[in-house]
């Protein structure tokens, strides 16, 4: 029997909506520790932590557990595991801007299986499973059909844990803006591979993403018919923090080809 077949997704999806409670606490919210430039945990981000392992472990004792807040040097990646951010987009929520969320990924034998991204200032629940499409709040999702890059939005990412990147990002930056329709900054990559997924944007990009940060957009992005690679072309993997170039599939040969210019 499959992991997908034991978990009750419906169960995990209150779990989530519950938790999510707790991003409007804005006491919380400001109760800031710095755990590097631009790089910020608040006590939100514990709480949510907390309490969705605790939920899940007492659920599911036998899946792992990964968490942007925690040491996951002893995970198995052949064996079944949550992965969590709880919430990405920190910097957003202290500054109370709402493009924030819980993303929530479950990987078994080296690959993303299910995946789930809630947003709960615009109540926007995003879901899909290995094989079985994606969904948001309970309907179907498409990338967006366009082909033509000069027509395209695009989102970025300005990679602001690695400051010494700075150059070299804003020149891919650039060079992207030019070719394309427009370019946006949300500050959450699970919300930028979501919105993707649902044809608000054409492609995002990234540099030394972590895998709570893409696992479960990946996916969802990837059952709605997008394409999720690193900047060379290469297959994705959840285990380890890698460089993220999402497309509507359409456009992801040309945004390989100005990521390297």
């Amino acid at each position: 029997m499959s992991v997908l077949q034991i978990v009750d997704f419906e169960k995990i999806i209150s779990i989530i909506r519950e938790a999510a409670g707790l991003f409007r606490d804005n006491e919380a919210a400001g109760t800031i520790t710095v755990k590097g430039r631009a790089d910020f945990v608040t006590e939100v981000d514990m709480a949510v932590q907390k309490t969705i392992c605790g939920r899940l472990s007492a659920l599911y004792p036998e899946i792992q557990f990964m968490g942007e807040e925690k040491d996951n040097r002893d995970i198995d990646f052949g064996r079944p595991v949550w992965i969590l951010d709880p919430v990405d987009g920190t910097t957003n929520l202290i500054h109370h801007f709402p493009e924030n969320c819980i993303s929530l990924a479950l990987s078994d034998q080296h690959q993303v299986v299910a995946g789930i991204i809630y947003n709960p200032w615009h109540d926007e629940l995003f879901f899909a499973t290995k094989g079985g499409g994606a969904f948001l709040n309970g309907k179907p999702i498409h990338v967006h059909s366009c082909s033509t890059f000069s027509d395209c939005l695009i989102s970025v990412g300005t990679t602001p844990y690695s400051r010494e990147y700075a150059d070299s990002v804003f020149r891919q930056i650039r060079n992207v803006f030019l070719r394309a329709a427009d370019i946006r900054r949300t500050g959450s990559a699970a919300l930028d591979l979501a919105y993707v997924a649902c044809g608000r944007l054409d492609a995002y990009f990234e540099q030394f993403l972590k895998p709570w940060d893409f696992s479960a957009g990946m996916l969802i992005l990837e059952e709605a018919g997008g394409k999720v690679t690193d900047y060379e072309g290469n297959p994705v993997s959840p285990e380890h923090p890698q460089d993220i170039l999402a497309t509507n599939s359409l456009i992801h040969a040309e945004m390989k080809e100005t990521l390297s210019i």
